[in-house]
């Protein structure tokens, strides 16, 4: 983190949740779990918690179309994702398909690309 970032039992706790987490998380998913270590904690301070992580550059954004953003670890190299069409829960999905960049016409250069998987994920299939 940053040291010019101000240190707070607050953000201490989110950034735990966060290097905890073992697949993307919202910020309500963040602000439940870190809810459970401390008392009061809101949504507004979770967002400032989570900007200043951003600004850092700890953590990084997970867009997914259509869903709200989720969050993190920037360390975690390249990877994909999958979300389950039940509980919407995002998951990380290791490593990358080295056939996708025969997907990509002649001449084009390729800067970056994500890939999201749907369907439902292990623990709702049951």
């Amino acid at each position: 983190m940053n040291p010019n970032s101000r240190k707070t039992k607050q953000r201490d706790a989110v950034s735990a949740v966060l290097e905890r987490a073992e697949r993307p998380l919202s910020v309500g998913e963040v602000l439940e779990a870190a809810s459970k270590q401390i008392e009061g904690l809101g949504v507004a301070t979770v967002y400032r918690a989570v900007n200043a992580l951003l600004e850092d550059g700890w953590i990084e954004a997970v867009e997914i179309p259509g869903e709200a953003v989720r969050y993190e670890r920037s360390d975690k190299g390249h990877h994909h994702h999958f979300q389950c069409d039940k509980c919407e829960r995002v998951f990380d999905i290791a490593g990358c398909v080295d056939s996708i960049r025969k997907l990509v016409p002649p001449k084009f250069r390729v800067k970056d690309h994500a890939v999201t998987f749907y369907g439902t994920c292990a623990t709702c299939t049951g």
